[in-house]
């Protein structure tokens, strides 16, 4: 297996954002509840119960409660999960724009998940960011 890339220059050079269609949401759902886990973007065991990521429409569909509605955003680098500062980078322009985001690092890709507002508005600020 393909390790993925610790250098960030390289990183912030390569990272391409790429917008994914639709809007997500985060739920917390409780261990009685039948979830089918491919309709799932992720998960993750918390203490007070388990947060899922998915499509609006599927929480809507579920009558699952939510509050934040986003888009999501993939960096399209293979990143090493040991790598250091890309959260930070990516992070802190995000921040400069005045968007707020909520990162999930997976194994191949670091995901990004801001208001849906803002999404065009986040896509030029990483593009900028890869750029410099």
């Amino acid at each position: 297996m393909k390790k993925g890339e610790n250098d960030i220059s390289v990183l912030l050079k390569s990272m391409k954002p790429v917008l994914n269609e639709g809007e997500y949401v985060f739920c917390s759902v409780n261990e009685n509840e039948t979830i089918d886990i491919d309709k799932l973007v992720c998960c993750f065991k918390e203490k007070e119960g388990t947060t899922i990521v998915v499509e609006r429409a599927i929480a809507d569909e579920m009558n699952l409660d939510y509050s934040f509605v986003s888009s999501w955003i993939t960096l399209s680098v293979h990143s090493s999960l040991e790598a250091v500062g890309l959260t930070a980078a990516f992070s802190k322009a995000l921040s400069d724009a005045g968007i707020s985001c909520n990162v999930i690092a997976a194994y191949y890709h670091d995901h990004i998940f801001i208001p849906v507002k803002d999404k065009l508005r986040a896509m030029e600020a990483l593009t900028s960011l890869s750029q410099q």
